[in-house]
């Protein structure tokens, strides 16, 4: 009788390999191998911490600005006054020493905002005068004190600038568009060396240039400043940059015999702006006031009266 064939199921109860079983040898082996992961327990599972309650963490920058402020006789002195800013008293300081203003002039104030300078400007030119405030981000300006937004090197601006002045010069009866400075320390002062009949010629030909050319503002302030990046050089370069572009809007607005203030970080690039200012101005100062904070690099030129019949290219360059 011949065999049966082994079928699928048969095969598969074939006999199961026996498992290897632990030897000496073996463990011994395997404890040299992985001594800790035989020999030390797992470590118990961490402890939860207590779950605390958020606070922002305060830098130590943040908290010395906080403690210069509130010891800051200046700003103490500030708030009482209703004033924007302790960057008033620095214009009050200067314009003690060098009598930038005087009652009805008209005033350009760039990047006027928060609006302490144009503040002080208010108070010394007086409702006979005018204060335009210039800045490219919207703020209310003080009270008495007109206010433009926008970029104050393009010709819409400075041709708002001039209607606005030219109306109310022409409102008030100073003489019209072309009038000079009646602050005693404009135009006049230009041929104050030269015979009477010499300087009135000078007088009438300034005259006719301003009016000519649209310069029609007394007093330019600047008191800009670019955010800090706690790198000097840069932060010297950027400050000389604004007061240029400030110095390019005096040239096309100020009036001959006007008056020019703007702030700046000290540094490499300040004599050139000076020598500069030489060229567009009668005399020029450099100060720091007393206002300013000792360990600050900042510092400001006065440019006072300006010269007649100089090229943008011969004040700039």
């Amino acid at each position: 009788m011949s065999a049966r064939p082994l079928c699928a199921r048969s095969l598969f109860r074939a006999t199961p390999l026996p498992l290897p079983t632990s030897t000496p040898t073996t463990a011994k082996c395997a404890r040299a191998a992985f001594p800790l992961l035989l020999s030390t327990p797992p470590p118990p599972p961490p402890t939860p911490l207590p779950l605390q309650p958020h606070r922002p963490s305060s830098s130590s920058s943040s908290t010395r600005w906080r403690t210069r402020q509130t010891s800051d006789p200046y700003t103490k002195s500030s708030k009482l006054s209703a004033l924007k800013s302790r960057a008033a008293y620095k214009l009050l300081e200067i314009d003690a020493r060098h009598r930038l203003f005087a009652p009805g002039q008209s005033v350009v104030d760039l990047g006027y905002a928060p609006g302490s300078w144009s503040q002080v400007a208010r108070n010394r030119v007086g409702d006979g005068g005018r204060v335009v405030g210039i800045d490219v981000i919207p703020a209310m300006p003080p009270r008495g004190v007109s206010a433009l937004q926008g970029d104050f090197l393009s010709e819409g601006v400075q041709g708002r600038v001039r209607e606005f002045v030219r109306e109310w010069r022409g409102g008030k009866g100073r003489g019209g568009e072309g009038s000079v400075l009646e602050s005693g320390r404009g135009v006049e002062e230009v041929g104050e060396e030269a015979e009477e009949g010499d300087g009135e010629k000078r007088v009438s030909a300034a005259r006719e240039a301003d009016l000519l050319h649209g310069r029609v503002v007394d007093v330019v302030l600047s008191d800009m400043m670019m955010n800090t990046s706690g790198n000097p050089f840069r932060d010297h370069v950027g400050s000389i940059d604004l007061c240029m572009a400030a110095l390019t809007f005096c040239h096309d607005c100020l009036r001959t015999g006007g008056h020019f203030l703007c702030k700046f970080y000290q540094g490499p690039e300040d004599k050139d702006l000076e020598n500069r200012l030489k060229r567009l101005f009668e005399k020029v100062h450099r100060i720091k006031p007393d206002s300013s904070r000792k360990e600050s690099r900042e510092s400001y030129f006065v440019g006072l009266r300006r010269k007649a019949d100089v090229s943008k290219e011969e004040a700039l360059r």
